[in-house]
């Protein structure tokens, strides 16, 4: 699969998402993930998971970085890198944050990356291919 942005944007994009790695706080897992999502205006916004003791309100580092892209009026992305280490493999994220990242488009890059700096590209819609997505619902005017 081709890649759409240059190395230079590519690798400040992987090294946002490493840096945001250092701030989660999973203090119950001890696996930190840092995410870093480009929007189509060129600003990176980021996020790491944020663990609770009651499991269930753990927030994920892909929703983190989402939420303040909105809150701070993104809704159009160019890519996310995602870092996490789990030995050889690429982490993706899990289903409810491909939900959160299909809500905004199925086109756009998701760079799974490792500590390590080498990654894995694929896009939100090959995640979560035959997704529910904002362009099947349709409401009916009453």
């Amino acid at each position: 699969m081709n890649k759409h942005l240059p190395d230079d944007e590519l690798e400040k994009l992987i090294d946002a998402s490493l840096a945001a790695r250092k701030n989660s706080y999973s203090p119950y897992s001890k696996f930190p993930v840092g995410a870093a999502l480009l929007t189509n205006t060129g600003e990176v916004i980021t996020g790491c998971n944020v663990e609770n003791v009651s499991y269930a309100l753990a927030v994920c580092a892909e929703r983190t970085a989402v939420c303040r892209a909105v809150a701070e009026g993104h809704r159009k992305f160019r890519a996310i890198a995602i870092t996490a280490e789990m030995c050889e493999k690429f982490v993706g994220p899990c289903g409810v944050c491909r939900q959160t990242l299909a809500e905004f488009g199925l086109d756009y890059e998701v760079y799974l990356s490792k500590p390590d700096k080498s990654y894995m590209k694929t896009t939100v819609g090959k995640l979560l291919p035959d997704s529910f997505n904002p362009e099947w619902v349709h409401f009916e005017s009453q």
